[in-house]
């Protein structure tokens, strides 16, 4: 491994391999975090925008009532990075 100091790519120390290792080491580790965190987000937004159906003086349909349920169990069972990929969002129901 090399680093440029002044222009000009040197060897890096045993030393600095051993801490470049561990920062990629970490990065790697934290994938799933990164990966169910985006997905939580995007799912809490799609939830905030449908929140308003909740109120007690509007009746939720059945299909909405269904997709906001879906919603919420959206990431249980996601245990690895592939599985919050490949997991699909559903359909909102028409208005």
């Amino acid at each position: 491994m090399k680093k440029l100091v002044n222009g000009e790519l040197v060897n890096l120390t045993a030393a600095e391999i051993t801490a470049r290792e561990a920062e990629e080491q970490a990065y790697t580790d934290g994938a799933f975090d990164r990966a169910i965190t985006e997905l939580r987000i995007k799912r809490n937004n799609l939830l905030a925008e449908t929140d308003w159906m909740a109120n007690s003086d509007v009746t939720m349909s059945d299909e909405w009532k269904t997709y906001r349920t879906q919603l919420r169990d959206l990431p249980s069972g996601l245990d690895t990075v592939e599985k919050v990929n490949a997991k699909e969002f559903p359909t909102k129901p028409s208005e």
